[in-house]
C-alpha cells in the first residue's frame, strides 16, 4: 500500500451520529463504529444517509466523511 493511501485510511473523518459530529478512522466498518459507540448491535436500528439500512448490509458498509447516521435503540415493555 502506498504511503498516501495508507495515510488516507488512517486519517480521521467526521460523520454525524444522531445529529452530533463523531470522529473515527476512514473506512471504519459500520459494526465497528456501533461498537465504538457502546451500542448493543442486537437492539438497534440504523438509518444510513436517510435510508433504513438492513442488518444484512451492515458488515459490507464502511462509513465515509459526511455520512449521516440515525440510530434508534429498541426498548421492550408496554
Amino acid at each position: 500500500m502506498s504511503n498516501s493511501l495508507s495515510s488516507m485510511l488512517s486519517d480521521p473523518i467526521t460523520v454525524q451520529v444522531n445529529g452530533e459530529p463523531y470522529t473515527c478512522k476512514a473506512q471504519t466498518s459500520l459494526p465497528r463504529l456501533l461498537e465504538q459507540l457502546g451500542l448493543n448491535l442486537r437492539l438497534i436500528a440504523v438509518e444510513y444517509n436517510g435510508e433504513i439500512l438492513h442488518r444484512q448490509f451492515w458488515s459490507q458498509t464502511s462509513v465515509q466523511a459526511g455520512d449521516r447516521l440515525e440510530i434508534v435503540t429498541i426498548v421492550g415493555g408496554g
